[in-house]
């Protein structure tokens, strides 16, 4: 007989809508067109963050 895995245990993974995120980020419209082109409409937090390229807030 197999045990079904608890779902307790089970991780759920951030998502987030693209163009929400653009805004809160400061993002410009052309990033923002990129991530989308890149992903479409969502993506996961990890995956927006490790692939927004921003400008360094002190310039």
């Amino acid at each position: 007989m197999q045990r079904i895995k608890s779902l307790e245990n089970v991780e759920t993974k951030q998502v987030w809508s693209v163009k929400d995120f653009a805004k809160r980020h400061y993002l410009t419209d052309i990033e923002k067109a990129r991530l989308l082109q890149l992903f479409g409409p969502f993506a996961t937090a990890s995956e927006l963050l490790h692939n927004a390229q921003r400008k360094p807030r002190w310039r």
